[in-house]
């Protein structure tokens, strides 16, 4: 018998990349505050995005999910919003003129603030202090007093998407296209405080997003992340990493959509250009053979982050461009659709992915290199990314109409 699941239940679970908060009950009284909150998503929204996603598992839509790495305090600005939202708007109607297909149009905005690491601590000459993990955690500086974990920093994270999320909707409502908000669910407290039960249905959704993903870090069977998302009515998207194997993925899809509700579970392929022609094809048979119904999209940033000669971070744009092209090829040998990406991107003319039309090189990431965490495509590349898809969908349809 599955156990009752409650808001709270994952608590009892195995939880991971999360802060080591020095107050423990300003946390719960944060907490305690952030509950008594208004959701920042409304419930029919959350279900009509879960609708959008199954005409898409159908082949009958298409996602484009992206956005910053990490939201910022400090670059919060409604520029900063509308270039986001002009961004998306743009690739989505190059991908729908080309595929025939409703784009759905989702942002990594209004919630982006929590950053899984690799390492709890990070050093410099000599320094040790915690890893910066996001906004709604702590500061970026590399000082002892930004770097301890502030409970308050989740008020002004509401605060942030609320306002985030008032903008978004005029845009998108002058638009004419429906536009929804998506993060990953880590900052478990945070993510507790903002579950709202709908008295209607009963159901509960996490009211902090429409869409919530589990990271590649925390989506093992038993993690507390997974028990969390576990009895949410929202739409789920799982990360798989090249360390995911076939039998880990079905238990997390039988765990996380035991009725296999259409529209519910959004599976993000993040491999690397290298590793995904070995890592995705058991995945892609695993879950055809069980009939589970998901969405397949591809996250082709995650798995091609290298470090430059210089220091800086960054991620070749032919990787980018490989894995994408890998994923369009591998689905459909193995029965499964490629229905959507996820990238991270903005709309202002940052330097921090090199190549692409401008052939940005190495030295050239100085310039402009602003991201809170991981490199990000700026306007122009994540335009010829959208590009690649639109061809690649548009030969798609000429496939299938020629059959």
């Amino acid at each position: 018998m599955t156990p009752e699941w409650t808001p709270s239940s994952w608590r009892g679970h195995d939880i991971r990349q999360q802060p080591t908060w020095p107050d423990p009950e300003a946390l719960a009284a944060a907490a305690r505050e952030l509950a008594a909150y208004p959701p920042l998503v409304a419930f029919s929204e959350v279900d009509a995005l879960g609708a959008a996603l199954a005409e898409a598992q159908a082949g009958r839509a298409f996602l484009l999910q992206g956005g910053d790495c990490a939201e910022s305090f400090a670059e919060f600005s409604p520029e900063t919003i509308r270039s986001g939202h002009s961004l998306i708007a743009a690739m989505g109607a190059l991908v729908g003129a080309a595929s025939g297909l409703p784009v759905i149009r989702v942002g990594r905005m209004a919630g982006q603030f929590a950053k899984p690491r690799t390492a709890d601590m990070e050093e410099k000459a000599g320094v040790r202090l915690p890893a910066y993990r996001g906004d709604i955690v702590n500061g970026i500086a590399f000082d002892p007093a930004a770097r301890v974990p502030a409970p308050e920093r989740m008020f002004r994270a509401y605060s942030q998407a609320t306002a985030t999320l008032a903008h978004l909707r005029e845009l998108a409502s002058k638009a004419g296209e429906p536009f929804y908000t998506s993060h990953e669910a880590l900052l478990l407290p945070f993510e507790e405080a903002l579950v709202r039960r709908d008295p209607v249905s009963g159901r509960f959704y996490g009211a902090s997003a429409h869409f919530l993903w589990i990271g590649d870090r925390t989506r093992f069977p038993g993690s507390a992340h997974v028990e969390f998302a576990r009895g949410l009515a929202n739409p789920i998207g799982i990360k798989c990493g090249p360390s995911l194997d076939a039998d880990t993925l079905l238990r997390l899809l039988d765990t996380l959509n035991p009725a296999r509700a259409a529209g519910r579970i959004t599976l993000i392929a993040r491999m690397g250009h290298e590793p995904i022609a070995a890592a995705l094809p058991p995945l892609l048979r695993a879950v055809a053979s069980e009939g589970h119904p998901v969405l397949w999209a591809c996250d082709p940033m995650h798995g091609n982050t290298i470090k430059a000669a210089n220091g800086y971070k960054t991620r070749p744009m032919a990787r980018i461009l490989a894995e994408v092209r890998a994923f369009f090829a591998l689905c459909p040998a193995e029965g499964a659709r490629a229905g959507g990406i996820h990238i991270e991107m903005t709309g202002r003319n940052v330097t921090e992915c090199t190549g692409g039309a401008a052939k940005l090189t190495e030295q050239d990431l100085s310039d402009r290199y602003h991201t809170h965490c991981d490199p990000r495509l700026n306007a122009a590349q994540a335009m010829e990314l959208a590009e690649l898809v639109a061809d690649m969908l548009r030969r798609r349809a000429e496939d299938a109409a020629a059959a």
